[in-house]
């Protein structure tokens, strides 16, 4: 996956940025978006960095302690009341701008899974970029683990719906449980019409 982003190095561009996210698609908790700047050099390089969904909970974890440990990196949270208010697309958008202005050194290229951004960095946006770009890969890895353990929290407040789990997408255990409980707190109004009555 490094080699997408190395090949995007010049005199022009040396920080290399990738953004992505986790939690478009749930029924409840945040969306959650990751910028990270990895180092490129090949000494550097972590070579089992890949998209977080071809890897496991255990594997994404331990990855997750070696990317924090040497990247340049934010994280952007956008909560289910919010994501009512604007819609998932906006609130995907406004977790990543959040995660790209907490980063310290400024990117001279961002690389984005798939969405566009307004703002005033050079963007890349590429499909599946959590698959093609090194530093995408390492964002998805930080957005999902830092995801899991928010719905692991949220699990011990309303274990009725094992978020431990399902991390909140709409199995048929969790739609079962929203019929039966209704809706918590965290869920998302507008994507649980259909389950619940509100």
């Amino acid at each position: 996956l490094s080699d997408f982003d190395i090949a995007h190095l010049s005199q022009d561009v040396k920080i290399i940025c990738g953004i992505d996210e986790a939690g478009r698609g749930p029924l409840c908790g945040p969306v959650v978006a990751a910028a990270c700047s990895m180092p490129l050099a090949p000494l550097f390089i972590i070579e089992e960095i890949n998209d977080s969904k071809k890897l496991t909970e255990k594997k994404r974890e331990c990855l997750y302690e070696s990317i924090i440990s040497c990247a340049d990196y934010g994280v952007g949270i956008v909560d289910a009341e919010e994501i009512d208010k604007i819609n998932i697309l906006n609130a995907t958008k406004s977790a990543m701008a959040q995660a790209l202005d907490v980063l310290t050194v400024k990117p001279e290229l961002v690389i984005i899974d798939a969405v566009k951004l307004e703002t005033d960095y050079n963007v890349l946006p590429i499909i599946k970029g959590d698959a093609t770009s090194y530093n995408v890969a390492a964002a998805s890895i930080i957005a999902k683990v830092t995801r899991d353990r928010i719905m692991r929290e949220y699990a011990k407040m309303y274990p009725q719906y094992n978020f431990t789990a399902n991390k909140g997408y709409g199995t048929k255990e969790h739609i079962a449980a929203l019929s039966k409980y209704g809706a918590c707190p965290i869920h998302r109004k507008s994507f649980i019409k259909n389950f619940v009555k509100q």
